[in-house]
């Protein structure tokens, strides 16, 4: 299994200068946008590790997600959601010669935290020995920043503060998060049942 991000979400999609009302930084800082690298660094920094937290895709963009075989011959669970749209569904064989999977064959079955790729027949199309399945689909909480729900935006701007402010630190501490960001993200948490399967 490989999930391999297709498109970035734009610089100018991302809460730059509400971060920097956050941070409450100088007016200097305010006029000129000298930090504004920074911030958009912990910015970034701050979505993915929320992102991968959670499994939860917060800003919508492309991904290509490659699998070797199917754990359920009637559905693949997508590794992130929400899943908004599947763009195309390719059949590999092991030369590399492609076949695009008719897509009455299959559907999205959408949801918070499992999102599937269902057939609309018994199994999914069988992939071949030392072959792999393409599916290139469309995840996101919103389109732009102002469509997050609110506890997650500020969850993105606790922890990017959190960066920001011991972006000096060369000691090696806990690898966990600050408690404020990890109650905000409680709930958005995948609960983990039957062993993990779908």
């Amino acid at each position: 299994m490989m999930l391999m991000e297709q498109t970035q979400v734009a610089t100018a999609a991302l809460p730059v200068a509400e971060f920097r009302d956050h941070m409450r930084l100088g007016t200097g800082f305010d006029d000129d946008g000298v930090q504004d690298g920074v911030l958009e660094t912990f910015l970034r920094a701050a979505m993915a590790a929320v992102e991968a937290r959670t499994n939860k895709v917060l800003i919508s963009r492309d991904f290509l997600y490659t699998v070797t075989a199917w754990r359920d011959l009637s559905a693949q669970v997508f590794p992130v959601a929400p899943v908004t749209a599947i763009g195309s569904f390719i059949i590999v064989d092991r030369l590399g010669a492609e076949t695009t999977v008719d897509t009455a064959k299959y559907m999205l079955e959408p949801d918070m935290h499992r999102p599937r790729l269902v057939s609309t027949g018994f199994v999914l199309p069988q992939i071949p020995v030392a072959g792999q399945a393409k599916i290139a689909f469309t995840a996101g909480m919103a389109d732009v920043w102002g469509g997050l729900p609110a506890d997650l935006a500020q969850a993105v701007f606790l922890l990017a503060a959190h960066y920001y402010e011991h972006r000096h630190e060369t000691a090696v501490g806990e690898a966990t998060m600050p408690f404020g960001v990890s109650t905000l993200l409680e709930r958005y948490r995948n609960l983990r049942l039957f062993g993990g399967r779908n």
